[in-house]
C-alpha cells in the first residue's frame, strides 16, 4: 500500500538500464584513463570495462535480447557495480576524495571481483546462444518434432538459467531439464555435450537451496542412468563426493536418488577406486543397513559395483560389509537379494582370506538357505558361483558333500536350469565327494549330462558334464541305467565318432570306461550293438587319451561273435 497518495516507484524497462549502462561505459572508459593513482589496478578495470561494452554491443546485435528473462536480474546488477566504479574513479581522481590508501585498494578489487563475475554472466548468455531466438521458441518444450538445433538451444538456455539465475529461475530451468529427460531418454548424451553439467554438480552443495538441491539430484540420477556418455561426464565433473555426503544427510528421497546415482556411477568398473578415495564405503554400508527399500537395493548395488576393485575389497572387509551382505541375502527384496549375492560370489572368488570370512559367519549356510528359496536365475548363479568358490576349501566341501538336500538340488538343476546354471551345478558335483546313496538319488539327471556334453558353448562345459557322468557311473546300479536310455546311448556313440568334430574325444572315451568299469556284459552288449566299438578302435589307432584302455575293456570274448557279425555287416 501506497501512503500520502504517492504513485508507486516505476521501475525503468530493460532497455531504459540497457541504454543508461551504455551512457556510463562511454563516459568511464576516456574518464579512467585519466586516474593518475591506483594504475595497474585501473589497468585491470579498463580492460573489464571494455570487455563489458563488447558483450554489450553482441547483446544489441542480437535480435531477441530485450525479450530475455534473466537480462532484466544481470542488467541493475552490472549498473549498480558500474556506479559504484564510478564512485571510485572519481574518488581516485581527487586527492581530497581518497579514503585511504589500503581502503581503496580493497575496494577496488571488490569492484574488480563483480565486475569478472557480471562479465562471465553475460559472456555466458552470449555463447548459449539463446538472445539470437525469440523467448517463444526457446522456451518451448522440445516435441517429437523438434530438430537437433532446436534441442540444443532449449538445452543450452535451461543451463544458462541454472548457471545465472536467480532462484526462481533456476528451479524452472531444472524442471525443464528433469521434464525432457523423462520424456526423451536419448536427450541424455546431448544435455551431457552441450551442457553446462560441471554447474548442475554445484547445486549438490549443502548451502545450496533444499528444493533446488532436491531437484538438481533427480536431474543428476536421471542424466547417469540413462546415458554411459552422460555418466562418465558426471563423475569427471566430480559428482561422487557430493552425491555421497547427500547420501549421509540428505531427505530420504534425496537419499535415495543420490544412492541410484552412485550405483550407475559405479557401473563403469574404472570408477570403482573412487568411494575408497572419498570415504563411500561406511556410508553405503550404513545405508544397506539402516536405508529404506530402494536406498538399500541401490546402495547393495554400489557395493557390489565397487567390489570389483582390490582395494575397495579390502576396505569392505575391514568394514564389516559380509554379515550385512549376508543379511540382506536372506532378508532383502528380491534385487537386494540379487545384487547381494552376486557380491558375496565376487569375494568369494576373490582369494582364501575372504572365503574364510564368509564361511565364519556362516555364508554357507546363508547361501543354500537363498538357493533353496529363490525362484530368480540370475540370484541362482550368483548364489551357485559363490558355493563354488566356497567349496575349495575343505570343510565347506565336506559340509556340501554331506546335504542331500543340497546334492537333490544340484541333479534338479541339471535337468531344467539355464545352462550357466547346468554348467556350475555339473561342476560342484563333479568335485563334491557324494556317497553312494546320492549319487543313486540322483541318477535322473545323466541323460541330461550327456546331452550337456554335446555343448559346444560355453567353455568347459563338455569337460564338467563328463566329469561329473563320470563320478555318477562310480555306482552300478547308474550304470546299468544309463545303457538303457537309447537316446543317450545313442548320443556317446555319436560323440565318439572322429567326423564329430565338436566334442573332444577324451570325454565320451571317459564315459565309455566308466561305464564299463564293472565289466558288466549286459553294458557291454548295448555299447557294441549301438556302434561303440569300430569309433573306439579308431580312436585307439589315433592315440586318443584313454581310447585303447575304454576298447580293452569293451573287447570281451563271449561277444566276439557280435563284434564279428557287427562289423561284417559294415
Amino acid at each position: 500500500m501506497h501512503h500520502n497518495g504517492e504513485p508507486p516507484v516505476q521501475q525503468p524497462s530493460t532497455a531504459q538500464t540497457f541504454d543508461q549502462i551504455n551512457q556510463l561505459l562511454s563516459h568511464l572508459l576516456p574518464f579512467s584513463l585519466s586516474v593518475n593513482s591506483f594504475t595497474s589496478r585501473w589497468q585491470v578495470l579498463r580492460s573489464k570495462l571494455a570487455t563489458v561494452k563488447s558483450l554489450l554491443n553482441e547483446i544489441a546485435d542480437s535480435p531477441h535480447w530485450s525479450e530475455n528473462e534473466l537480462l532484466p536480474t544481470l542488467l541493475p546488477n552490472l549498473l549498480s557495480t558500474l556506479l559504484r566504479i564510478q564512485i571510485l574513479c572519481e574518488q581516485c581522481s581527487d586527492p581530497g576524495k581518497t579514503p585511504g590508501k589500503l581502503l581503496m585498494q580493497s575496494d577496488l578489487d571488490m569492484a574488480s571481483g563483480w565486475l569478472a563475475k557480471q562479465i562471465h554472466h553475460l559472456d555466458l548468455l552470449c555463447r548459449s546462444g539463446v538472445l539470437r531466438q525469440s523467448t517463444a521458441i526457446v522456451l518451448s518444450h522440445p516435441s517429437s518434432n523438434s530438430t537437433k538445433d532446436d534441442l540444443i538451444l532449449f538445452i543450452r538456455d535451461v543451463f544458462t538459467r541454472i548457471q545465472i539465475g536467480g532462484v526462481e529461475f533456476k528451479k524452472k530451468a531444472l524442471e525443464s531439464l528433469i521434464q525432457l529427460l523423462s520424456e526423451d531418454e536419448k536427450s541424455a548424451g546431448l544435455v551431457a555435450k552441450e551442457g553446462h553439467v560441471g554447474y548442475l554438480i554445484n547445486l549438490l552443495d549443502v548451502n545450496t537451496d533444499s528444493a533446488i538441491r532436491e531437484q538438481a539430484v533427480l536431474a543428476v540420477s536421471m542424466l547417469v542412468s540413462l546415458s554411459e556418455q552422460a555418466r562418465k561426464c558426471v563423475f569427471e565433473e566430480g559428482a561422487l563426493g557430493p552425491l555421497l555426503r547427500i547420501i549421509e544427510s540428505g531427505s530420504i528421497t534425496m537419499k535415495e536418488k543420490a544412492v541410484l546415482a552412485v550405483e550407475c556411477i559405479t557401473n563403469d568398473p574404472e570408477n570403482a577406486w573412487a568411494i575408497s578415495a572419498y570415504g563411500g564405503v561406511p556410508v553405503l554400508l550404513d545405508l544397506s543397513k539402516s536405508g529404506s527399500i530402494s536406498a538399500q537395493i541401490h546402495a547393495v548395488g554400489a557395493i557390489k559395483n565397487v567390489s570389483t576393485n582390490e582395494d575397495v575389497r579390502i576396505a569392505l572387509a575391514e568394514e564389516g560389509a559380509i554379515p550385512v551382505l549376508l543379511q540382506l541375502m536372506v532378508s532383502g527384496k528380491a534385487s537386494a537379494q540379487e545384487k547381494a549375492a552376486n557380491c558375496v560370489a565376487v569375494l568369494a572368488s576373490s582369494g582364501e582370506y575372504y572365503r574364510d570370512l564368509l564361511i565364519q559367519e556362516k555364508g554357507l549356510q546363508r547361501l543354500l538357505h537363498l538357493l533353496h528359496e529363490s525362484s530368480s536365475s540370475d540370484t541362482l548363479e550368483y548364489v551357485l558361483r559363490a558355493i563354488h568358490s566356497l567349496s575349495s576349501s575343505d570343510c565347506a566341501s565336506r559340509m556340501l558333500s554331506s546335504y542331500t538336500t543340497f546334492t537333490i538340488q544340484l541333479a534338479e538343476l541339471i535337468k531344467h536350469g539355464s545352462l550357466m546354471l547346468q554348467y556350475i551345478s555339473a561342476s560342484l558335483l563333479a568335485n563334491l565327494s557324494v556317497g553312494e546313496e546320492k549319487k543313486r538319488a540322483i541318477s535322473g539327471c545323466m541323460g541330461s549330462l550327456v546331452k550337456l556334453m554335446e555343448s559346444a558353448k560355453p567353455d568347459g562345459l563338455q569337460e564338467v558334464a563328463a566329469n561329473a557322468l563320470v563320478s555318477l557311473l562310480a555306482v552300478k546300479s547308474n550304470r546299468k541305467e544309463l545303457v538303457k536310455d537309447e537316446k543317450s546311448v545313442m548320443k556317446l556313440v555319436q560323440m565318439l565318432d572322429a567326423k564329430n568334430d565338436v566334442v573332444s574325444k577324451k570325454f565320451p572315451v571317459a564315459v565309455v570306461a566308466a561305464i564299463m568299469a564293472g565289466g558288466s556284459q549286459g553294458c557291454r552288449k548295448r555299447l557294441v550293438e549301438a556302434g561303440a566299438y569300430g569309433h573306439l578302435q579308431k580312436l585307439a589307432e589315433a592315440e586318443v587319451a584313454g581310447a585303447k584302455k575304454a576298447l580293452q575293456r569293451l573287447s570281451g570274448n563271449r561277444l566276439k561273435s557280435i563284434f564279428t557279425r557287427t562289423w561284417s555287416n559294415n
